[in-house]
């Protein structure tokens, strides 16, 4: 009898663990998501992957045609949200990172996927207000690479340059965040921004993404981050690399605002990055070994 009360307290303390942890994410679209994210993850279960980067492209591809839509995580209290069906250039890599760590994991379940999600999107995986949220690309590189789960590939290029460049275009455009109108977020916001004063890193220039060896170095599946032009950001923009072989131009498979949708450039990577002229190089990054 003893025996039985422990195992049927056990089993509620699991029930009670896994509502709490449904109750702290918001869907978009909760049964048809859930089962369409469970059939990729096992749609890729069934293949062999040459590398993590390959993957990665596997389960991007997946979104093409997906519309485009802005602020999808914004809400009055932050929480953990799943939108699969409206993406923006961060929500779409981070959507194809989770997939590709969950199945890297041999893992099949939607609750796997949203566990890696919230790992990939705030500080040290855990949800802890709009500040917890890695909003810069560079707090969100530092923090990752830290817990393992990307590696910065830009130093393995045969052509790189570093910039140094004090990132706080948050505080400095307060307005255009509604979450900063709260003085607590907006002091944690600084804090953080001040630990990247004069932050150093690495990036390859548009000059050189023509280059024949840097072309030949990105690899299918490769997460490609936009450098920004301004003086208190670092990216704003962010993409996957497709390419058909190794030896292959490399072009971008993107969430475009001006494209509506989840699309590949019409463009090389060389050529698309040099007609924008408010980016200066990229930086570039890739899924960790599990």
């Amino acid at each position: 009898m003893k025996i039985f009360r422990f195992i049927l307290s056990l089993a509620l303390a699991v029930a009670s663990i896994g509502a709490v942890a449904q109750s702290e994410v918001r869907f978009f679209n909760e049964q048809a998501d859930t089962a369409r994210i469970s059939e990729m993850l096992s749609q890729g279960a069934s293949r062999k992957f040459a590398d993590n980067e390959a993957r990665v492209a596997f389960f991007a591809r997946n979104f093409i045609g997906t519309p485009y839509v802005a602020h999808t995580l914004e809400n009055d209290t932050e929480i953990l949200t799943v939108n699969i069906d409206q993406l923006d250039c961060t929500t779409f890599v981070e959507t194809a990172l989770a997939l590709a760590y969950t199945s890297a994991e041999n893992r099949k379940s939607w609750r796997d996927y949203i566990y890696n999600l919230r790992r990939f999107r705030y500080r040290n995986g855990t949800v802890d207000g709009y500040p917890s949220r890695l909003h810069y690309i560079c707090d969100w590189a530092i923090d990752n690479m830290h817990r393992g789960n990307i590696s910065d590939a830009t130093r393995f290029f045969p052509r790189i340059n570093y910039m140094v460049r004090t990132i706080d275009f948050m505080s400095n455009h307060r307005k255009s965040y509604p979450a900063l109108a709260d003085s607590a977020n907006f002091a944690r916001i600084k804090a953080i921004e001040d630990g990247y004063r004069n932050h150093r890193f690495p990036y390859i220039r548009t000059s050189d993404l023509g280059a024949k060896d840097t072309k030949t170095a990105f690899r299918n599946g490769d997460v490609v981050a936009f450098v920004s032009a301004l003086k208190d950001l670092d990216v704003t923009h962010m993409g996957i690399i497709v390419k058909e072989n190794p030896s292959a131009d490399p072009y971008v498979l993107h969430a475009s605002q001006t494209g509506g949708k989840v699309e590949i450039t019409k463009q090389t990577l060389a050529e698309f990055v040099k007609k924008n002229r408010q980016w200066i190089g990229v930086r570039v990054f890739r899924l960790a070994d599990q």
